[in-house]
């Protein structure tokens, strides 16, 4: 059963290597996205990502899991309590 998701991401190492990685993995991930928010913050330097997505568990927390691999980024998720 698939389960509404949002992930929380926040790119603290904001050069191209590390930013090319993040939309790639969002690439794999696009036919589950439901929509993304980018917000810069360009007083830390730091961006803020939020991604909305409907998967299965296994497939949001791969996306989560790899995203937390990428040095300077940290990715948190938060579930629906229903599935759909």
């Amino acid at each position: 059963m698939n389960r509404i998701a949002t992930i929380s991401i926040i790119v603290e190492q904001n050069n191209k290597e590390t930013v090319q990685k993040v939309n790639d993995l969002l690439h794999e991930f696009q036919d589950v996205i439901l929509g993304r928010m980018g917000i810069p913050d360009k007083a830390h330097n730091v961006n803020i990502i939020s991604v909305a997505m409907c998967a299965d568990e296994d497939k949001i927390n791969a996306l989560t899991g790899k995203l937390g691999r990428i040095d300077g980024i940290s990715a948190k998720t938060l579930y629906s309590k229903n599935s759909y």
